[in-house]
C-alpha cells in the first residue's frame, strides 16, 4: 500500500477559498499544460456539476487557467492568471458541460498550441487532490500525486514488458499503471506513477522504443517561480 505525503491529506499551500475548487483546479489545469508542453494558445474549458454551477465566484476560472500557465497552487498570480494568459497570447473559451459527468468538481480542457491538441477530464477529489480520468478520449486513471509517464503507442505483444525491463534496469518503482487502447492493434495508452523522478535520459530511452510514437509527463514538484 502507498501511502500519500501530508500535505495530500490536508490539502497543498493555495491561493484561494477552497481548496477543491481553487487548488484542485489548478491541478487540472497544471496537469494538462505538462501534457501539451508548452503554454496553450488557444483553450477551450467546460465545467460540470458544482463546477459549473460555481466556478466564477469560487475562482475556479482563475485557477484552472493558473494550471494552463503551469503557476503551482500558492503561486500569488493566481488572481490575475486570465489577463496574464490572454495578454501572452492564449485565447479562452469558458462553457458549462453537458451530459453525464464522473464527479460533481469535474472540468474539460481541450487546449492547443503548435498544432498539438490535448483533450484532458479531470476530477477535483477534496483536499487539493485530483484525479485525471480520461486523456485523448483514453480512459485511465491517474492522481498527479507521482511523477507521472504518460506514453501514447501502439496496442503491440511486448510492448508494456519492453517498458518495464527499462525501468528495472534503470532502477526505478512503478508505483502504479494503467493502460486504455482504441480498438486491437490500434492506439493505446499506457500511464505510468513512478517513485522517482522522470530524467530526460529515461524519456529518450522510451521515445526510442520503435512502437512509442510519444513519451510526455507530469510532476507537479517541479515549480516555477511564484509570482510578487
Amino acid at each position: 500500500m502507498r501511502f500519500k505525503d501530508v500535505f495530500s491529506i490536508i490539502g497543498p499551500p493555495m491561493v484561494g477559498p477552497s481548496s477543491s475548487h481553487t487548488a484542485g483546479a489548478v491541478r487540472i489545469g497544471r496537469a494538462a499544460r505538462q501534457l501539451l508542453g508548452e503554454m496553450p494558445t488557444h483553450a477551450d474549458i467546460q465545467f460540470f456539476g458544482s463546477f459549473a454551477e460555481t466556478y466564477q465566484g469560487h475562482g475556479t476560472d482563475l485557477a484552472i487557467v493558473a494550471g494552463l500557465l503551469d503557476y503551482d497552487t500558492d503561486d500569488l498570480r493566481i488572481p490575475r492568471s486570465i489577463a496574464n494568459a490572454e495578454e501572452a497570447g492564449m485565447t479562452i473559451v469558458f462553457g458549462r458541460g453537458k451530459g453525464i459527468f464522473s464527479h460533481p468538481n469535474t472540468a474539460r480542457l481541450t487546449i492547443s498550441a503548435n498544432d498539438k491538441t490535448v483533450i484532458l477530464t479531470g476530477v477535483s477529489i477534496g483536499g487539493g487532490n485530483i484525479e485525471v480520468v480520461s486523456v485523448n478520449e483514453f480512459i485511465v486513471k491517474f492522481t498527479c500525486i507521482y511523477p507521472t509517464l504518460i506514453l501514447s503507442h501502439e496496442d503491440r505483444p511486448g510492448m508494456i514488458a519492453e517498458v518495464t525491463r527499462i525501468m528495472m534496469r534503470e532502477g526505478i518503482n512503478i508505483g502504479s499503471m494503467c493502460n486504455d487502447r482504441k480498438g486491437r492493434s490500434g492506439e493505446a495508452m499506457t500511464v505510468l506513477e513512478l517513485d522517482s523522478a522522470i530524467t530526460r535520459e529515461l524519456m529518450a530511452e522510451l521515445e526510442a522504443i520503435s512502437t512509442v510514437r510519444e513519451v510526455a509527463k507530469i510532476d507537479f514538484s517541479e515549480r516555477n517561480g511564484k509570482g510578487q
